[in-house]
Order: structure tokens, then C-alpha cells, then sequence
């Protein structure tokens, strides 16, 4: 009995109740970041069912009255004006093949930058790093002129090919490659292989964290692109998603069903793109970025 009269009088540890009130902290922060960023998905999806006389109804209200299936009967109806469904088969084509010519590209002048030396090496990181802090719109007319003088102008290949030679890419995968330990390649090279079997071989299967990662965001950059395909793509047929959906706004009326039930198939890829690919996403970003 008197044992259990002193463990009541001893004071509770201090930093339990610090521990516990940085968690209480820590989760309260997160659902509130959850709602912030679900909450206008929901609301897009909700708006999508709608009635298009309640879309625009004061104050707002988050539950359909009915289920109405209007916005996606509009929108997929297949027109010679408004293919959706061919803008969406763009865009899959477009952003997929962007995202493949990038991580071909940005991996191997990544891999050279990180681990291999040569003449003006820190002149050329340095040159393509300064790329990042020019506004992209500067680069329209002379990627214009470019992409004309190519005969690509309304065809896909013009917005695959000039977006990627970006240099995020290259900054992303060489702060990766630079953090792998060099022994495996010395271990290589003493084995006889030569710096494309070290490429293709080692470094490559070792980064499907930060590759995936990149490829994820290459895809979800390009998809959502919508100035640049404006100025190069002319034809309905020719269209992507972004700037075929931003035509079935009248000039005098907006039909915001039609508009959320697009913003809601534009979303579907991405979304499951990354509920497949978080993993890498996670690992991706936490690993990269150790040594500059």
C-alpha cells in the first residue's frame, strides 16, 4: 500500500508528455494538410454529378440533390470539334513518351556530370542548372521556330521533344548518383566492364527510386501542360487534354459540370499513377538531394 502511495506522488515524466503532445501535434498538422489538398478533389467530384442549374447555387452545397451523369455524357460524346476521348489518348502519348525521352536523357548527362570527368564539366552543370531559373515562356518563340523548321508543328513530337531538354531532370538524378558509393564501379572496372555496362548494369537497376520518381513528374508536367500546346497545336484531332478542355467553355456562359467531370477523367491517370508509384516517390525524394 505504501509502495503505491509513493509511485502516485512521483511526478509524470516531462518528456513523455513533450513526446506526446509533438504527436498530438504532428497528426493534428497532417489531416489538416489532408483536407487541404482532398478537399477540392472531393468538391470537383461532387460538382461533376450535379445538376448545372446547382453548380452555381449560393451557399454552396457539397451533396447533389441528384446524381446527374450529364457533365460525362457531354463530354465524351465523340464530336468532330470536341474528341475528348482523342485528346485524352493525346495526352497519355504525349506525357509517356516525354517522360521516357527524359529519363533517357537526363540519366546518362547526369551520370557523366556525377561520375565521370571531363573538360568544362562544372561549366556545363553550371550552364544547364542556370536553365532552371529562366522563365520557360522565354524559350517559346525560339522552340517555336525550331519545332517549325522541323515540320512538327500540330503533331505531338513538338510537345514530347522540347519540354525535355529541361535540366531538373539532370540536377534530380545527379544529387542521386553522386551518393552512391564509387567502389562499385571500381569493382567493375577492375572486372573488365566498361562505363556503359557500369551504366546499364549497376547504376540503373540501383535507381528506380529517384526513376521512378522523376518519370512521375516529367509525366504529371507534360500532362498538364496547357500554354505551350496552345501555341503549336492547331487542329481539334491534334489537341491534348488541358486546351481541348478549356474549348467547351462558352464565351458567355461556363457549364462548370462539363468542366469538373474533364478535370475529373484528366485527373484519373495521374492518381493512379501515383497510388502505384508512391513507394518510389518516398524513397526517391528522401535519397536524392544527399551531397551536392
Amino acid at each position: 500500500m505504501a509502495q503505491r502511495t509513493a509511485d502516485r506522488a512521483q511526478p509524470k515524466d516531462p518528456q513523455r508528455g513533450g513526446r506526446l503532445a509533438r504527436l498530438v501535434l504532428s497528426y493534428t498538422v497532417l489531416i489538416l494538410l489532408t483536407v487541404v489538398f482532398v478537399a477540392p478533389l472531393l468538391w470537383m467530384l461532387s460538382t461533376s454529378l450535379k445538376p448545372n442549374v446547382q453548380t452555381t447555387r449560393f451557399p454552396p452545397d457539397w451533396i447533389p440533390d441528384e446524381i446527374s451523369w450529364e457533365g460525362y455524357s457531354t463530354i465524351l460524346t465523340t464530336s468532330t470539334q470536341t474528341p475528348v476521348f482523342l485528346w485524352f489518348v493525346n495526352s497519355m502519348i504525349a506525357a509517356t513518351a516525354h517522360a521516357a525521352l527524359v529519363l533517357v536523357t537526363a540519366s546518362m548527362a547526369a551520370y557523366a556530370l556525377a561520375r565521370m570527368d571531363f573538360r568544362g564539366k562544372r561549366i556545363f552543370f553550371v550552364a544547364i542548372i542556370a536553365t532552371l531559373f529562366i522563365p520557360p515562356i522565354t524559350f517559346f518563340t525560339p522552340n517555336y521556330l525550331i519545332v517549325d523548321s522541323f515540320g512538327w508543328l500540330d503533331t505531338l513530337l513538338a510537345v514530347i521533344v522540347p519540354p525535355a531538354a529541361g535540366g531538373i531532370g539532370v540536377f534530380f538524378l545527379r544529387q542521386f548518383f553522386i551518393s552512391l558509393p564509387r567502389e562499385l564501379e571500381e569493382a567493375a572496372l577492375i572486372d573488365g566492364a566498361n562505363r556503359l555496362q557500369i551504366f546499364f548494369r549497376i547504376i540503373l537497376p540501383l535507381s528506380k527510386a529517384p526513376l521512378a520518381t522523376l518519370a512521375l513528374l516529367m509525366f504529371l508536367i507534360n500532362w498538364n501542360d496547357f500554354l505551350w500546346p496552345v501555341y503549336i497545336l492547331f487542329s481539334p484531332e491534334a489537341q491534348t487534354l488541358p486546351p481541348g478542355l478549356a474549348t467547351l467553355q462558352s464565351s458567355y456562359t461556363t457549364n462548370y459540370t462539363v468542366i469538373m467531370a474533364g478535370g475529373v477523367i484528366a485527373s484519373i491517370p495521374v492518381l493512379i499513377l501515383y497510388m502505384f508509384a508512391q513507394r518510389y516517390i518516398i524513397e526517391g525524394v528522401s535519397r536524392s538531394g544527399l551531397k551536392g
